[in-house]
């Protein structure tokens, strides 16, 4: 009795499911309305499938796309000029510095895979501006694109400060650092209003700039990228004008952890990493490519 009444119901649906299926069939378009049309590449998108999809299938985009930015803010995107000139800077300055150290594989298995250039300012409303977003590891947003100078130092050093820093957060995604050993060395001084204090004043109390006061991680991410976007001379003379011999030695502790971090890890050379990255810089700056 079961089965029989089993048939019936599978024999109803059946009916059901054809009556509907010839109804949709009946509204179906005759034409589809999508466009499957290919968009046609420019100069500049070939140039980036070959130096960046291609050799590390990192996607790069730079066209208007209100779904790649938060809409509540004054943004753009970058003049189109300004884009291969900012993209060969974070080809020199990082890619090549890891490959160099990290070898050939190396960003092309830890990278974000999609870079997001916007041209203008994002700024808050306690004055700071964010030059960079990190997010899950897969998209890096690079800011003001079109203020940047490939032969001005102190400007190049910012905009590679800012991609050194959040893949800084994404290499601490793939492998997290000791976070209770860093607590340890500063367990106070972090504050949700470190802005409100300049980078001296945050380096007597043992953080390389105001910024890695917000939190452990970004302390991480900003003590390892301030040494890489420095040459050792600059990063000593950072040291050398803290007053407070206890914030200077918290500060070379906390160094030790991000070299141990890179070694243990990943097995590569902080120090040789930092160096080569100079020279990328200074290359950069001379227009050398």
């Amino acid at each position: 009795m079961k089965i029989v009444n089993k048939y019936k119901k599978t024999a109803l649906i059946a009916g059901i499911v054809v009556i509907f299926s010839s109804c949709g069939q009946e509204d179906q378009p005759k034409e589809s309305q999508l466009d499957f049309n290919q968009p046609i590449r420019t100069e500049l998108d070939n140039w980036i499938v070959k130096n960046y999809l291609n050799p590390y299938n990192i996607n790069t985009l730079y066209k208007w796309n209100q779904n790649t930015v938060d809409n509540s803010r004054f943004l753009f995107p970058p003049t189109i000029d300004k884009v291969q000139p900012a993209l060969e800077i974070v080809k020199k300055i990082w890619l090549k510095s890891y490959e160099t150290i990290g070898g050939a594989d190396f960003v092309k298995k830890i990278a974000p895979r999609e870079f997001v250039l916007v041209g203008g300012v994002n700024s808050n409303e306690s004055g700071t501006r964010i030059l960079g977003i990190a997010e899950g590891g897969q998209r890096i947003t690079l800011f003001e694109v079109d203020y940047l100078d490939n032969k001005k130092r102190e400007i190049v050093k910012e905009f590679v400060h800012t991609i050194q820093h959040e893949y800084i957060h994404i290499l601490n995604q793939t492998k997290p650092f000791d976070e209770q050993a860093w607590a340890k060395i500063t367990p106070s001084g972090y504050t949700a209003i470190w802005h409100l204090d300049s980078d001296a004043k945050s380096r007597e109390l043992g953080f390389i700039t105001s910024y890695a006061r917000s939190n452990i991680v970004e302390d991480f991410a900003e003590t390892a990228s301030v040494i890489l976007i420095n040459t050792k001379q600059d990063y000593e003379a950072i040291l050398a004008g803290i007053g407070s011999e206890k914030a200077r030695n918290d500060i070379k502790k906390k160094e030790a952890i991000v070299v141990k971090y890179f070694k243990d890890t990943f097995n590569m050379d902080f120090y040789a990493l930092r160096d080569e990255a100079e020279k990328n810089t200074t290359d950069v700056i001379k227009g050398n490519y």
